[in-house]
């Protein structure tokens, strides 16, 4: 080889890069894989201000008051039992301990009003809640036969009822039980019992046990975002209205009916004791309702959802941002070829550094406006810059007009998927369905000889 001819060769590979659309192919597929690595670091931060979000709900919440769970009534009768031991050299003694009979309430009835307030911590907001709810039913006697207590050695006098809240901070006032014809102020349980956070009331039952024993009380309780109830009664109702316009019913049960609107809710609940994994009435397991397999088979109420959490919706937008990158990095590359101006690789590093900072501006934007106004102002700045970008660039503004017009698309394509969460998979297969077309259908015009 001559010295002539190596100039020659190496000015014609440079012309070959230049020129291949191949080697461009092969630049923008390695530019797409380049971006997924600054697209997860902005990912990391919008999970790191949700976790910055639920620190601030938790702080709130525990200065308020937490999420409330409302068990019981439950009545609750000790008894005389004999005892018998042996010792080591066989002979026996008789004694006598004290153990206890539990009974769930025949009629279980839950009836009140939430009112609901929105609290700020920062940009952070937080629903919390008072509510005046009136607890009523009534107790019946207990089948003793079936547990094989003598109704002899029952101490009624000595009875009590027990119920609990999740958080007792969130009382505003003593609750005055009346029972049996008795009035009596409800007591914190010192220790260990049938519920965690329990209150108890000492109730005299001498010559009223073989009634019915009716009951009722009002919780003045407030809490943060959620409110459940335990389902204990043979029939248990529950009729909640407040005036959160976006209320989630979760749990075991939902309600039988409801009436939702911009004014506020209306629930019922009606559950029988089919459904209910608690026997009627019990003797010596003082865990049984605490266990937290059971617990959760009877638990139901509902959760004050904030209408949007701009987070959920940005990092479902955010996983879209390979389909957005990979789109408009196509689109421009068909721009290029068929109105036969280059565009740099440099230019195509600036406007994929332009699409990375797109969700930066979203997330900030979303926490200050809202998710749909923030992806609107950040939609529109981000296809502006790339428009005026182009211009400037092809010396073209109807080349660049058209490309902003087709990058608008693609983020109102994204918009109206991420708003219609059960056709989002249809509607999605039918635009990818019609892009393919589109990009099939230009193709023709480029001369994909230059390889």
């Amino acid at each position: 080889m001559t010295t002539e001819e190596q100039p020659q060769q190496s000015q014609g590979f440079m012309h070959w890069l230049k020129e291949s659309v191949t080697v461009k192919l092969g630049f923008i597929a390695v530019l797409i894989l380049v971006l997924l690595i600054p697209q997860a670091l902005v990912d990391g931060l919008i999970n790191e201000r949700a976790s910055r979000q639920e620190e601030a709900i938790k702080k709130v919440s525990d200065q308020y008051s937490g999420d409330q769970l409302v068990q019981g009534p439950v009545l609750v009768i000790p008894y005389r039992e004999q005892t018998t031991e042996t010792d080591d050299t066989g002979k026996k003694s008789t004694g006598e301990v004290i153990e206890n009979l539990f009974i769930l309430p025949n009629d279980l009835h839950f009836k009140g009003n939430v009112y609901t307030e929105i609290l700020y911590r920062g940009i952070y907001k937080v629903p919390v809640y008072t509510s005046s709810l009136n607890v009523s039913g009534n107790f019946t006697k207990a089948d003793l036969s079936s547990l094989s207590v003598d109704p002899g050695k029952l101490m009624p006098e000595k009875a009590y009822l027990v119920f609990s809240i999740s958080d007792l901070k969130g009382l505003k006032t003593n609750p005055q039980v009346s029972i049996a014809g008795q009035t009596l102020a409800a007591t914190p349980i010192a220790g260990e019992g049938l519920f965690p956070n329990g209150l108890q009331v000492p109730v005299n039952l001498y010559n009223k046990y073989d009634g019915p024993i009716s009951f009722s009380f009002n919780l003045d309780l407030k809490g943060s975002q959620e409110l459940h109830f335990l389902h204990l009664g043979k029939t248990t109702d529950v009729e909640l209205k407040g005036n959160w316009p976006d209320p989630s019913f979760d749990g075991r049960f939902l309600p039988d009916t409801r009436v939702v609107n911009h004014e506020g809710f209306n629930a019922k609940w009606r559950m029988l004791y089919y459904n209910r994994p608690f026997p009627q009435q019990w003797v010596h397991d003082l865990g049984l309702i605490s266990n937290s397999k059971k617990t959760d088979d009877a638990i139901f109420g509902l959760k004050l959802m904030l209408p949007v959490d701009q987070y959920q919706q940005t990092t479902r937008t955010s996983k879209y941002a390979i389909l957005i990158i990979l789109l408009t990095f196509v689109s421009l590359f068909f721009t290029e070829m068929i109105g036969k101006q280059k565009v740099h690789a440099f230019n195509y590093i600036l406007i994929g550094a332009a699409m990375v900072i797109y969700y930066t501006l979203l997330l900030s934007f979303s926490e200050q406006i809202g998710y749909n106004w923030a992806y609107l102002v950040a939609s529109g700045a981000t296809v502006m810059l790339i428009a005026v970008f182009l211009a400037s660039v092809l010396k073209n503004r109807k080349a660049a007009s058209i490309f902003a017009f087709i990058l608008s698309l693609f983020y109102a394509f994204i918009y109206v998927i991420i708003q219609l969460e059960d056709l989002a998979l249809l509607i999605g297969s039918i635009a990818l369905f019609v892009i393919i077309a589109a990009l099939m259908y230009s193709s023709r015009k480029i001369n994909w000889d230059k390889h």
